[in-house]
């Protein structure tokens, strides 16, 4: 008995001591998953203000625990970013900053300068601990985007960007025009494209930095978006002498059916056509609006998800109009598997007639709210559907159909990396969802990498990367003299702001 009573008390004495044990390493494992702000990353084009000019500069924070792990969900408390400055006056710089919560342990900063200032610090503290190097302090003048202080030629901008690698799709774009004589190309392009019906097409000048157009056709309003980015550049850059034609219509015009192949600078390319291709108005825009009047832009589709991977739900979601006979043929699958499927048409325009079949039409959803799902659908409209960067800036899994069309960043793109290919007659759609469905892990690495695409390739920065690019690969192949031409009209700078253009580059000038 004594023996029993003995060794029933060595037992408890035992487990007290493994539960202290189990406290303890809790304790220590709690400590050192915690997050530690001297180990976060953060990096950007916001943290270069003073080089890389933008209408909202912008950085990452990426969320580090002790361990040096990224942590992948948001932080317990609030992360606290205040970024300010001061005028030549010595008073306060006029900045607005916004911070998004991507829901995975990082954070953007975007912050938008509405003044000329003398200097900025940007400082990011977590709990009352500095961030990493915060503050990061720039002594040097700061322009905001609509201060007209070209400094450098476009190829030396192209330096202090660090981006002297011409994207891919470039290069394969100007193979097929080693020189580009205008004066023999400009007639048979005007001959062959106006037709105001069915054609909208702008001739664009750009001579000593300024901007003129003469445009051709009935529709010609789109040119905002090519005058935008145009007007912008020439904030940044001296440009070089260039003349070229910008397509205003979704449709490529070069068909290789012509008899000549024409440099015409189009938002999209196809297997049927020659047509240099730029980043969409949908893309241009929402760079060049980034914390202005658009909504919807590479970063807030990041910021404003709801829930991570493992929180949405496991269908496609879509919605768009009829402007595919494909795009019915989805509505039909998802009557047959509803279960797989949240699809709608918003819109019958096209086929009208079958709305009592493939209806009844939804309305328009905030874009935001698609990534409440794992997996959509970047399928055709007209042409290839614009929306494809913000489906992969969202973190959801991509599906897309094979298609003739392209835009200017598909060759980068991996089938099964970063998004998974379907036929384009739908034929594997729901193969594929079922695969996603069993693969989940699987499902979310393709996912992820998708976004890292974006974020590497179709932020605002490498949007306009993209355009200084382009024209520099223009100027190298033009042999023709640059001119103006009777009907232009010059493009103005909106000089709705004083700066004081500090510069040594009077060099510059006198050799363009």
């Amino acid at each position: 008995m004594y023996y029993r009573i003995f060794s029933a008390k060595k037992m408890r004495f035992q487990d007290i001591l493994n539960y202290k044990l189990i406290y303890i390493l809790l304790i220590a494992n709690i400590h050192a998953l915690s997050p530690d702000p001297k180990l976060f990353n953060v990096w950007g084009p916001g943290l270069h203000p003073q080089d890389v000019i933008m209408p909202a500069r912008y950085f990452f924070i990426q969320a580090v625990d002790s361990n040096n792990n990224s942590i992948n969900h948001s932080l317990s408390s609030p992360l606290q970013v205040v970024i300010d400055g001061a005028t030549a006056k010595k008073t306060p710089c006029r900045i607005w900053t916004n911070i998004l919560d991507r829901k995975d342990g990082v954070y953007i900063v975007r912050y938008k300068v509405y003044e000329q200032c003398s200097y900025i610090k940007i400082s990011i503290v977590y709990e009352n601990e500095q961030v990493a190097q915060s503050p990061y302090i720039i002594n040097q003048p700061i322009y905001p985007d609509n201060c007209y202080c070209p400094k450098l030629k476009l190829k030396e901008l192209l330096k202090v960007w660090n981006s002297e690698k011409v994207p891919a799709q470039i290069k394969k774009d100007f193979n097929q025009f080693q020189t580009i004589d205008w004066d023999e190309m400009r007639p048979k392009i005007i001959k062959e494209f106006d037709k105001p019906q069915s054609v909208s097409l702008c001739h664009y000048i750009i001579k000593d930095n300024q901007i003129y157009r003469k445009c051709y056709g009935k529709y010609v309003g789109f040119n905002m978006f090519s005058d935008s980015i145009l007007l912008s550049l020439a904030r940044k850059a001296f440009l070089p002498d260039l003349e070229f034609f910008v397509n205003l219509g979704d449709w490529p015009l070069s068909s290789k059916n012509l008899p000549d192949k024409f440099p015409i600078f189009s938002w999209c390319g196809s297997k049927d056509t020659n047509d240099i291709v730029m980043p969409t108005y949908e893309l241009t825009e929402s760079s060049l609006e980034n914390m202005g009047r658009v909504m919807l832009d590479m970063l807030s589709v990041q910021g404003n998800v709801k829930d991570v991977w493992e929180k949405r739900e496991p269908k496609l979601f879509w919605r768009g109009r009829d402007s595919n006979r494909y795009r019915l043929d989805l509505i039909g699958l998802s009557k047959k598997y509803p279960e797989l499927f949240n699809v709608s048409l918003t819109n019958f325009f096209f086929f009208k007639d079958e709305e009592d079949e493939y209806g009844p039409k939804s309305d328009h959803v905030s874009f935001f709210t698609f990534f409440d799902y794992k997996y959509q659908l970047s399928i055709d409209g007209t042409v290839a559907a614009y929306r494809m960067p913000f489906l992969l800036g969202g973190g959801s899994l991509v599906y897309k159909p094979h298609s003739r069309y392209y835009e200017h960043f598909y060759a980068g793109l991996i089938p099964s990396v970063h998004y998974i290919p379907v036929e384009t007659n739908l034929s594997n759609l729901i193969e594929k969802i079922e695969w996603a469905k069993n693969n989940d892990a699987q499902s979310k690495i393709i996912a992820e990498n998708g976004q890292k695409y974006a974020n590497d390739q179709l932020l605002p920065q490498n949007v306009f990367l993209y355009y200084m690019h382009l024209l520099n690969e223009l100027s190298k192949v033009m042999t023709s003299k640059v001119r103006l031409f009777n009907g232009m009209e010059q493009i103005h700078q909106k000089n709705d702001i004083i700066c004081d253009c500090l510069t040594n580059d009077n060099d510059v000038k006198d050799e363009l």
